[in-house]
């Protein structure tokens, strides 16, 4: 099993190809496709630079997996799988959850799945899966979102948000559902009971300190250096700081865009009457009981 990365400087995203050279089976894990919110223009640069991989070392893919339903940029899984049909899109069971609380956010048609249909399997909680010679166990992460799976293929688990480098810490927590106890129990109960050897790939970097990307370390350096969540952080402790900090983070630039695309498997809305797609924004309005002077609820 071999595996490469691909940083997407833009959103600081790292999508994985896994890959079996033998037998060339291949799975992409969290594909990224490009967006600017200035202009709302969407393009395939990074889809592209996967294809280009896949395409120069001849590997058929047999998986699209997505870690959960990202907030901070959008899915290129729907991009891929038109590229390779044969391919199966795949996330956690859990999905479920989260695409109800957001056909409500976004006043999404009463229509629109909520059982998850939109991607071609449900993954279940300690699953073992095969795709084509490639073998992964699914392993149920909760609380950066209550969707979060990491995908464990022999001595490599793929986290998502759940943790990051150790010089970053781990996901935020203020998702709607999201807990950062649920994600101290997702750390400390099964990404660290791994074997100390086992290498995480993490699904975001933000270069702190503006040192180089990087996307690996053992779990064993994260049990030792991670510096929101060690093995022997008190769970209180995690908790407070995690609430607190996030409590200070403004939202994800791409929060509304990205999700409504990714509830649905990396969708892009389908055109409107005039042939226009759209995508919804919710506005949140102030109100003088929230501290303003004037209220905006009429205007």
């Amino acid at each position: 099993m071999e595996i490469e990365a691909f940083y997407d400087p833009r959103t600081s995203t790292l999508s994985y190809v896994v890959y079996d050279p033998d037998t060339a089976d291949a799975v992409i894990i969290d594909p990224v496709l490009d967006y600017d919110n200035a202009s709302s223009r969407i393009w395939t640069e990074s889809v592209e630079r996967v294809i280009d991989f896949v395409e120069a070392r001849k590997l058929a893919p047999r998986m699209i997996l997505e870690t959960h339903a990202h907030a901070d940029h959008l899915s290129g899984a729907r991009m891929l799988k038109q590229k390779y049909p044969q391919a199966v899109t795949a996330i956690g069971r859990k999905i479920t959850e989260v695409q109800a609380i957001f056909r409500d956010v976004f006043a999404l048609p009463e229509d629109f799945p909520v059982d998850g249909r939109q991607f071609d399997r449900l993954l279940d909680d300690e699953e073992t899966v095969s795709a084509g010679s490639l073998r992964f166990k699914v392993l149920f992460t909760p609380g950066h979102t209550p969707a979060c799976a990491s995908y464990l293929f022999g001595d490599a688990v793929f986290t998502g948000d759940a943790l990051f480098m150790p010089d970053m810490g781990t996901g935020r927590c203020d998702f709607p559902a999201g807990s950062a106890m649920d994600l101290y129990k997702s750390v400390t109960n099964r990404l660290y009971t791994l074997p100390d050897e086992t290498r995480v790939f993490v699904g975001h970097d933000y270069q702190p300190g503006g040192r180089e990307p990087a996307w690996v370390a053992t779990v064993g350096e994260q049990k030792r250096a991670n510096i929101q969540l060690k093995a022997d952080t008190p769970m209180e402790d995690f908790i407070k700081f995690r609430t607190e900090r996030d409590k200070t983070l403004s939202a994800p630039k791409l929060l509304f865009q990205s999700v409504q695309v990714n509830i649905d498997a990396g969708r892009i809305p389908r055109p409107d009457e005039n042939n226009r797609r759209f995508l919804k924004i919710p506005i949140n309005v102030f109100r003088p009981e929230e501290g303003g002077s004037l209220s905006l609820e009429d205007a």
